[in-house]
């Protein structure tokens, strides 16, 4: 019987969103993008999310990324992947 190997491919996607999150804002998002001042950058939150999942009971998740950022007018406001 062959063992079934487990390909791992939320973590590279998780890695890549942390180095390219402007990037990806741009191309994916132009809308919201426009809105957010990149001078500030930007904090991702992945840590307080998995303790939210663990805590909260739901089925699938659809979201694994939280990310703090910051808009032109100086709100704070999170965007989810």
């Amino acid at each position: 019987m062959a063992k079934r190997v487990l390909s791992d491919y939320d973590s590279p996607w998780k890695e890549a969103l942390d180095v390219y999150f402007e990037s990806f804002m741009e191309l994916c998002f132009p809308h919201i993008h426009r809105d957010i001042d990149w001078q500030r950058g930007y904090e991702s939150w992945d840590t307080e999310l998995r303790e939210i999942i663990r805590d909260a009971e739901i089925g699938n998740r659809v979201a694994d990324k939280l990310v703090k950022v910051w808009l032109h007018d100086g709100e704070e406001v999170f965007v989810l992947n």
